[in-house]
């Protein structure tokens, strides 16, 4: 039987001999093949963590105090949100240019002239996939200015959402372009949610090709609020078959539309008044050849719609990759009138060294001079990207050179003559990551926000945007 003693003398040399190979421990660590390295945590690391975390809690309460309950009966009035710039730092929508927002706020004031409907696309990465951040602006946009609907959606999602279900009877796959292109597709109309859906794969047809069946079903749910449930209209986007498809359409249990979908083309449409009190519906194909289907929209006529377009692993460098007259077609027909885009989190990780940041600042700013060119009569807003942690010993640091990719885009889209909302500033800047993490608002991943979390920065960049306009409103009058 081991003494007391002498477990204690034991403890003390394991702990000396720890002590003494973290002095002589290469600090970068020692790499044991191409893809394995050892690392051993600093001294200093053992006995607490090596980085102090920020605190968030003034942010955190500037953002329940923000008044986003206002009246809805007439645009042309100042919304009023109380102010947080006491508490709260560089959350405002920064601009070089005054008329950067321009259009957008020219249509908001002009929706109660003429009530057409008017287009908010939010592309970003994984970030706001399931619809979350988007959601927020939709209800709060749609409260204020008018509109139904979840507006567009992938028939074949990556990510499930909080406000529509979707079902897919058998062949279905989805081609994509955000992070690459996918080599199966023998052309590049890859349509405004940047990937196609097909229910058979492309191959060429014959006389004696078997005919096949398949469907879509999709629900809304109460998740998204009234206003979501109540869009008036679906509309089948699609296009590139090499025959007719039958198509049936069931809203609820009722069949209230049988015709076929043209063959040929990139940009088709197939629309059908809804309603009725269901919010399922369901399309039923039958064809020699699948359509590349682009997007069904659940909207209304007028108002404003909101379109999550949630592109998981992007780094928003694939606009290049598509058809730009396909995809101005798109934005014409849509009438886009403010582009979101929000990139930046997954190129953080790769990026080394300050000429890394600016090449993909670069990058990015030829994609944003394609969307300038496809929607000329669009805003554009980007959204920097959030803090991310990377673990160093045993604490979790900002990723090294996040602050440089942040500031190489925001000089990129300024000079481009865009909008910046600077959301790892506005999230509390280096290092405030962890303590998201610690109260729940982040995932244990360090790099996603939980839906809490989403919710906070959505308040605030609802916040700044109204308050942008508040001062268009102003400066207008």
């Amino acid at each position: 039987m081991h003494k007391p003693l002498q477990s204690l003398v034991f403890a003390l040399l394991v702990f000396l001999a720890l002590g003494l190979l973290s002095f002589s421990f290469p600090k970068d660590g020692i790499s044991v093949g191409s893809n394995l390295k050892l690392e051993f945590p600093e001294l200093a690391s053992l006995f607490g963590e090596k980085t102090e975390k920020k605190d968030i809690s003034k942010i955190l309460d500037a953002v329940d105090k923000i008044d986003t309950t206002f009246a809805i009966n007439d645009t042309s009035e100042v919304i009023k949100i109380k102010d947080t710039s006491a508490v709260v730092l560089n959350t405002n929508i920064q601009t070089t240019n005054k008329a950067a927002l321009k259009n957008f706020f020219d249509a908001l004031t002009q929706l109660k002239t003429d009530p057409k409907a008017i287009r908010v696309l939010h592309y970003g990465d994984s970030q706001i996939e399931g619809d979350r951040i988007t959601d927020y602006l939709r209800l709060k946009l749609q409260g204020q200015f008018g509109g139904h609907g979840p507006g567009l959606i992938s028939l074949m999602p990556i990510a499930p959402s909080v406000i529509n279900k979707i079902s897919n009877g058998p062949g279905w796959d989805r081609y994509n372009v955000f992070t690459s292109k996918d080599k199966r597709v023998p052309h590049s109309n890859f349509g405004v949610l940047a990937s196609i859906n097909r229910f058979s794969g492309y191959k060429k047809l014959t006389d004696s090709s078997a005919v096949i069946s398949s469907s879509i079903s999709i629900t809304t749910t109460k998740s998204g609020g009234a206003n979501a449930l109540a869009y008036k209209k679906l509309k089948l986007f699609y296009g590139g078959a090499q025959t007719k498809t039958w198509c049936e359409f069931y809203d609820g249990p009722a069949l209230i539309g049988a015709d076929s979908l043209e063959e040929g083309g990139s940009f088709r449409i197939k629309e059908y008044n809804v309603g009725n009190g269901s919010n399922t519906h369901q399309l039923k194909f039958t064809g020699k050849d699948s359509p590349d289907f682009y997007a069904i929209s659940l909207e209304s006529e007028t108002g404003v719609l909101v379109d999550n377009i949630g592109l998981r692993g992007s780094s928003g460098t694939f606009f290049h990759q598509i058809n730009n007259g396909q995809l101005k077609q798109f934005y014409d027909y849509l009438n886009v009138k403010l582009i979101i885009l929000q990139f930046g989190g997954n190129a953080t990780p790769s990026i080394k060294d300050e000429k890394t940041a600016i090449n993909y600042a670069s990058y990015l700013r030829s994609q944003i001079n394609i969307v300038k060119k496809a929607a000329p009569n669009a805003s554009i807003l980007f959204i920097g990207p959030a803090d991310m942690s990377i673990k160093n010993g045993t604490a979790y640091e900002t990723y090294p050179y996040l602050e440089s990719t942040r500031n190489e885009i925001k000089k990129v889209v300024l000079e481009s003559g865009c909008a910046f909302f600077d959301m790892y500033d506005c999230m509390g800047g280096k290092n405030s990551m962890a303590s998201w993490v610690d109260q729940k608002l982040a995932a244990t991943d360090y790099i996603h926000f939980s839906p809490q979390g989403a919710r906070k920065i959505a308040t605030l960049l609802y916040s700044a945007l109204i308050n942008e306009y508040n001062a268009y409103l102003k400066t207008n009058k």
